[in-house]
């Protein structure tokens, strides 16, 4: 099987984020062979969590691409700024967040950040397939 892409349109609200998931179900719906549905689940939280936080942290903007390889799928998320994810101690009573990029290198295989000669950077999970 070779490498299968979607890239999916530049995103830049709170709505996007629901589309950003349906994209990704309906990009993994169509792999053959089939993804398993925990694989898939797993896949689509990753997007909702990298896009939400592209969206919140890093300019407001952001564009999703998604690549199947044989063994993972990627996940990568381009954004304007050139802030890096950074782990912090998860919010407890205010509700501001610190959970999503734990659990994103929790449910990925390998993470990596990548500055883009733009300016900017990609931020990008593989997950098992």
């Amino acid at each position: 099987m070779e490498a299968m892409s979607m890239n999916v349109a530049a995103l830049d609200s709170a709505a996007p984020i629901a589309g950003a998931r349906d994209s990704t179900r309906g990009f993994l719906g169509g792999l053959v062979p089939a993804i398993a549905a925990g694989a898939a689940d797993a896949v689509v939280l990753v997007v909702s969590e990298l896009v939400t936080n592209a969206l919140r942290h890093a300019g407001g903007t952001c564009a999703l691409e998604l690549t199947a390889y044989p063994d993972t799928i990627e996940v990568a998320v381009h954004d304007r700024s050139p802030q890096a994810p950074r782990t912090r101690t998860p919010d407890l009573n205010d509700g501001t967040g610190g959970f999503g990029w734990p659990m994103v290198n929790r449910l990925a295989r390998s993470t990596a950040v990548t500055g883009q000669a733009a300016g900017g950077k990609t931020v990008s999970a593989h997950l098992t397939r």
